[in-house]
């Protein structure tokens, strides 16, 4: 019975507190596409839409079936709350995460979040966010390397799903096609930086992803 779990091990409440903080912070916010027919009668004059944290769920998903600790599923979790603004248009600071869940849960969040904004609080170019942001995974910790490729792995299977349902949404993306299989393609060759056999497998299923893309793009011309 060696595959029999500690019951400790089985309720984290570092882990309910990142998806509860998460939960509050990106409520009201939603992705930019849907792919899947609603699974359930939505009402006239209403529009189905996917919320922030599906994402956030499925991003930490696939951190923890990696196997990776709570600190880095936790980090998962909130791994876009330094990054982007609430529905109020708020930013949430870094001391204000860490007092919420520790140092250790802010400094991988930190670490896998762009700097959108310039000194000005206007919105920096998309490509030199995304270098400093391939910088930040480079010289970061192999958990936060893990962190990324699991976001890049959903958001392009997403796009991919996106585009296979006839959904234009490339159009409503800041990087155009090539720009995004760019992207995505150094974010798999940084990751090489971290040397965790962890990584493989979610560097696989980026492959994977990326070939998927690549392979719709072309069949839609």
């Amino acid at each position: 019975m060696d595959d029999v779990p500690d019951p400790d091990f089985l309720f984290s409440s570092l882990i309910e507190h990142a998806i509860e903080l998460s939960a509050q912070w990106h409520d009201g916010t939603y992705r930019k596409s849907v792919w899947r027919d609603p699974a359930f009668e939505v009402p006239e004059g209403e529009e189905i839409q996917i919320p922030v944290i599906a994402h956030l769920a499925a991003v930490a998903s696939i951190v923890h079936r990696a196997g990776w600790d709570e600190t880095t599923v936790a980090a998962a979790h909130l791994h876009d709350a330094i990054e982007d603004m609430n529905e109020h248009g708020q930013r949430l600071r870094r001391k204000q995460l860490r007092d919420a869940v520790g140092a250790e849960v802010t400094r991988l969040v930190a670490q896998v979040s762009e700097q959108k904004l310039n000194d000005d609080g206007e919105m920096r170019p998309w490509r030199d966010r995304k270098e400093d942001y391939l910088e930040s995974i480079r010289a970061g910790s192999p958990p936060a390397a893990a962190i990324s490729l699991a976001d890049k792995i959903h958001n392009l299977w997403s796009i991919t799903q996106s585009l296979e349902a006839g959904e234009d949404i490339l159009s409503v993306l800041s990087g155009d096609a090539e720009a995004q299989q760019w992207f995505h393609e150094a974010v798999l060759e940084t990751s090489r930086a971290h040397d965790d056999p962890r990584l493989t497998p979610m560097r696989d299923r980026l492959q994977t992803e990326l070939d998927r893309f690549e392979s719709v793009l072309k069949r839609e011309g």
